[in-house]
């Protein structure tokens, strides 16, 4: 299984990024896709998953973030806007998918750095 995630990278508060990635191996059926993320010190949370047509976001990018899949290309992205300090952290990509057992899989991360 391999996650490949890319978009992160210093910006600007107020500025936009999208993030990618793109998933193949042992992964089908995908159940969902989704991204993380870890800021220094804190424990890695949920910042938004897409399965089938029902999407979910964390209270503090909703309003300010887009997450789409493309089933054709096994590729989620998640387009965030007006970004904030707090933003600050390790994304990690995430797929849960497989059979006959359904697993978790994890990409390596990528950084994403706000600055005030």
């Amino acid at each position: 299984v391999q996650l490949q995630a890319s978009g992160g990278g210093l910006v600007q508060a107020g500025g936009s990024l999208r993030l990618s990635c793109a998933a193949s191996g042992s992964i089908f059926p995908i159940n969902r896709m989704g991204w993380y993320r870890q800021a220094p010190g804190k424990q890695r949370e949920l910042v938004s998953i897409i399965s089938g047509g029902t999407t979910t976001y964390a209270d503090s990018v909703k309003g300010r973030s887009t997450i789409s899949r493309d089933g054709t290309k096994n590729t989620v992205d998640l387009q965030m806007n007006r970004l904030k300090p707090e933003d600050t952290a390790v994304y990690y990509c995430t797929v849960r998918g497989g059979y006959p057992g359904v697993m978790d899989h994890w990409g390596k991360g990528t950084l994403v750095t706000v600055s005030s």
